[in-house]
C-alpha cells in the first residue's frame, strides 16, 4: 500500500507543528527555566521561578507553533529561541 503524494504534502506541514510543539516547545521551556538560574536571586527563588515560568513559555511555544504561517517559519522561531536562551543556560550548566 503507497502513501500518496497528496496526503503527505497536507498531512506532513500538520505532523512537523506537532512535533515542533511537542519536543521544541519541551526544550525551549527547559532552556528557558534553566536560565532563570543565572538571574541575581537566591537559588530556591530562582529555582521556583524557573518551573513556573516554564509552564508559559511552553503554552506560548504551542500556540507559536500553530499560528505562524508554515511548519518551517515555527521551527525557525523556535531555534531562535533556544538561540537566544541557550547562552543564559550554559552559563548556569
Amino acid at each position: 500500500m503507497s502513501i500518496s503524494i497528496h496526503w503527505v504534502r497536507t498531512t506532513g506541514p500538520l505532523i512537523s507543528r506537532i512535533i515542533a510543539a511537542l519536543f521544541g516547545g519541551y526544550a525551549v521551556a527547559a532552556l528557558a527555566s534553566v536560565a532563570v538560574l543565572a538571574l541575581p536571586m537566591s537559588k530556591p527563588q530562582a529555582v521556583l521561578t524557573g518551573m513556573l515560568a516554564s509552564f508559559i513559555v511552553y503554552a506560548c511555544a504551542v500556540i507559536w507553533v500553530f499560528a505562524v504561517r508554515s511548519a518551517t517559519k515555527a521551527w525557525l522561531g523556535l531555534l531562535v529561541v533556544a538561540a537566544v536562551l541557550l547562552p543564559a543556560a550554559w552559563s548556569v550548566w
